[in-house]
């Protein structure tokens, strides 16, 4: 049976359906493209027929079609949802309505409370349970010509209703639940004081941002969510949206990393950790060449030697990461181990040679004198490459190592990594994030310490020659990420995070490799007798000074 579409009569009715009135007016009568869930849309048919509120549930055409008919019977559909009475509460399954008559004198902000299971009510001081809020500005009433207005308040399950489902949408819906709200006839837009709605949430599962949205029918032609006019204010136990207009709102949960996102930033990485592999051998070639130049000066040969590790340690991961991203999907679970604790080995090892380059710094610009340690370098290789190796051992040996999934909050698997596993992350969170934190702080410190020594020698006239300020600048930059500050991004990968910190994470520490040979070329390079700004000689005019003073 044919459904009757009698789409005028509702036009004629609402005052504020514009943009729709232009759509159909598009359509011609009898028009092969005015064919819409199986029906023509005849806008000149005036007989009895109105729109069935569950007409999306009966045809999914009308949800996500692009065609002008579709269009124009969408929005009529929204309208009459908008300015629905309480006669719908038993004709469309999913839809809950509150309809209040509000006076334009009224002194009080108007307070709605709303659930998903229970819909819109008036406030029940006594109610318990997970509660939403609506609050409607006075302001907003007094404005109005007439003397008492009807508010309509909507709750939908857009599940039941089979509409408000953006095309290509990555974030989820809060319960599912859409609210909307409508003051009179009019559109009501530009809010000085902005009506707001609190979004009861319990504890939000992990990788999601929070983002208020309202549903756009002028985004393509299908309509999509938009954030125009509308503030977002994250809380623990309830998101508070602030939005400046009236009409159908949520609260969008967006994956901050998605499957695009994440294919991405693998391609991203990948390219990166090959281009950093190539540098990190330039950086190793021109250590070593440095060292053959320059064998009478034994404090820098070891600083080289420790840069000759840290290049070889970042060579390491960089080649973990491309053999874990290719070798991954497929694996045998004791292969998968292996690389995950391989992966992880030198993900330790490139942390542990940071901190033993701020170490070493620390030596040479806070304890000046009496740092001569026999066989230095080679203890400092015993705790670079063994320190790691141990706990990489105790973290196998509890099985940390496996497959990890990295999923949407729809549980769907984006990517699949060898690494430390779900059941583990309190040993990913200790022996990464709690070790690093650790070696950030202390190589940070150090950095504070190498920049002000060196500004003061500046100053005092004490470093001599032309420094031009691009290389003072590329010298401590080169410094900074020598020290691993760039790994520090990862603290900001979690909880609210935005792609682009992941972008700039992944870009940052693929590309640590170039910045440190650039550091090097910039530092050491070219070394002569009249080179005097140099970190060797910063460190021999200061044991100069601490020998004075004594």
């Amino acid at each position: 049976m044919n459904l009757l579409l009698g789409t005028i009569l509702l036009l004629l009715v609402l005052p504020d359906a514009a943009r729709e009135q232009e759509i159909c007016a598009a359509l011609g009568r009898r028009d092969r493209n005015c064919q819409c869930c199986n029906t023509t849309v005849e806008l000149e048919e005036r007989g009895d027929g109105t729109l069935i509120p569950d007409l999306p549930r009966r045809c999914l055409e009308l949800g996500h079609s692009r065609s002008p008919s579709c269009a124009c019977l969408r929005g009529c559909w929204f309208r009459m949802l908008e300015l629905a009475g309480p006669a719908l509460r038993n004709r469309l399954a999913g839809l809950k309505v509150l309809l209040l008559n509000v006076s334009r004198a009224v002194t009080r902000d108007v307070l709605i409370t709303f659930s998903p299971t229970e819909g819109p009510r008036m406030p029940n001081m006594t109610e318990k349970g997970k509660a939403g809020k609506i609050q409607l500005p006075r302001e907003m009433f007094q404005s109005l010509s007439s003397r008492t207005v009807r508010v309509v308040v909507t709750v939908l399950n857009i599940q039941q209703l089979h509409m408000f489902k953006e095309v290509n949408q990555t974030g989820r819906v809060l319960d599912n639940t859409v609210v909307g709200i409508t003051v009179g006839e009019t559109s009501i837009s530009g809010l000085r004081d902005p009506v707001q709605l609190t979004f009861a949430h319990g504890q939000l599962p992990p990788g999601v941002t929070r983002q208020c949205v309202f549903w756009d029918l002028s985004k393509g032609q299908a309509g999509g969510w938009s954030i125009s006019g509308c503030v977002t204010q994250p809380g623990d136990k309830g998101t508070v949206c602030s939005c400046d207009h009236l009409t159908f709102f949520t609260l969008l949960l967006n994956p901050v990393l998605d499957r695009s996102t994440a294919q991405a930033l693998m391609a991203v990485a990948t390219a990166g950790c090959g281009v950093a592999m190539a540098f990190s051998i330039f950086t190793i070639a021109f250590c070593i060449l440095l060292r053959c130049r320059f064998r009478l000066e034994e404090t820098l040969r070891i600083n080289l030697g420790l840069h000759v590790n840290l290049g070889g340690s970042l060579i390491f991961l960089n080649l973990a990461f491309l053999l874990n991203s290719g070798l991954s999907n497929g694996t045998q679970p004791w292969t998968c181990k292996v690389l995950g604790g391989l992966t992880h080995y030198c993900l330790l090892c490139c942390f542990t040679w940071t901190a033993l380059e701020g170490f070493h710094f620390y030596l040479l610009f806070v304890k000046v004198l009496g740092t001569y340690i026999h066989h230095y370098l080679a203890k400092l290789c015993l705790v670079g490459w063994g320190f790691p190796a141990l706990i990489v051992v105790v973290a196998g040996a509890i099985g940390s190592y496996g497959e990890y999934r990295i999923q949407t909050v729809d549980h769907q698997v984006i990517a699949r990594l060898c690494w430390i596993t779900s059941k583990h992350l309190l040993v990913h969170y200790i022996t990464n994030c709690g070790y690093f934190g650790l070696i950030f702080l202390f190589n940070m410190a150090v950095f504070g310490v190498v920049t002000q020594k060196s500004c003061c020698l500046q100053a005092t006239g004490a470093v001599q020659g032309d420094r031009k300020a691009w290389k003072v600048a590329l010298v401590a930059a080169g410094l900074f990420c020598l020290l691993g500050a760039t790994w520090a991004l990862m603290f900001l990968t979690y909880g609210t995070s935005s792609a682009p910190v992941l972008y700039i994470f992944t870009i940052l520490n693929s590309l640590q490799g170039i910045f440190i040979f650039i550091w090097l070329v910039v530092l050491y390079y070219p070394k002569t007798k009249e080179t005097t700004g140099s970190l060797s000689h910063i460190i021999r005019h200061d044991k100069t000074a601490t020998v004075s003073q004594d």
